[in-house]
């Protein structure tokens, strides 16, 4: 949510530093300020990642937004169909913010999160995804979940749905994302999917609260060793 949320994710050995604002929902974006400063204060091997929010279906105004996210120096834009009911919808409105944002910078990477519980919030069906990132020319494709309520990613979908999810994504030459409220003791299953990134909040925070706590670097530190330890067997094997 800022800069010392970011130092603490760095030094707690995060991959990608993600800036949202979860005050403004789950994918709540975050001030074009408050973004260029944390990618300055953030090592430069290090990615970054930024939300648009979750934006009704208007393809002109997401698009707008894609770019000035675009040009706060960031590496992802990440992009909710929270809004969007049809993959047809969805197609047209992340087509456009591709547009947007690779006429930028052609480097900085488009995500497209669908939400695994859809069901509950009217959006796109979950599975649909990987087909509209590449669709839409995307490149990455995600799940998260919708309603923060303490239901995980895990409640709505299975390991096998998800591993078709992640495989999918693959066949099209994406990357794909997992994210949804996740605890600690999951991430072993998702890293076991093959999955390319997992993204947590919740659990990295004092108190576990995504929008009233903050992260610690001590609880970054539990949550990488416990995805380095799962994927050991993975890295012995060579795969």
């Amino acid at each position: 949510m800022d800069e010392q949320e970011a130092l603490e994710a760095v030094a707690g050995g995060a991959d990608i530093i993600d800036v949202k604002n979860p005050k403004e929902g789950p994918l709540g974006a975050s001030f074009p300020w408050t973004i260029r400063r944390i990618r300055q204060v953030t090592p430069q091997q290090l990615e970054v990642s930024c939300t648009l929010g979750d934006l009704p279906n208007l393809p002109g105004s997401a698009s707008l937004a894609a770019l000035g996210a675009a040009s706060t120096g960031v590496n992802y834009v990440k992009v909710s169909l929270y809004h969007l009911k049809t993959a047809d919808q969805a197609v047209t409105f992340m087509q456009s913010i591709v547009k947007a944002v690779k006429d930028y910078n052609p480097e900085v990477k488009v995500v497209v999160a669908g939400y695994a519980d859809a069901s509950r919030v009217g959006s796109v069906e979950p599975l649909s995804v990987p087909r509209i990132a590449r669709d839409a020319g995307c490149d990455l494709a995600m799940l998260d979940t919708a309603v923060k309520d303490g239901k995980t990613l895990l409640d709505f979908l299975r390991a096998g749905e998800l591993k078709g999810f992640v495989d999918e994504a693959h066949r099209y030459g994406l990357q794909s994302a997992l994210a949804g409220n996740l605890k600690i003791g999951q991430l072993p299953v998702l890293c076991g999917l093959g999955v390319d990134i997992v993204g947590v909040r919740g659990a990295t925070c004092a108190g576990g609260n995504r929008v009233t706590g903050h992260i610690t670097k001590e609880k970054v530190k539990a949550i990488v060793q416990v995805i380095q330890n799962a994927l050991m067997p993975c890295r012995a094997a060579g795969t």
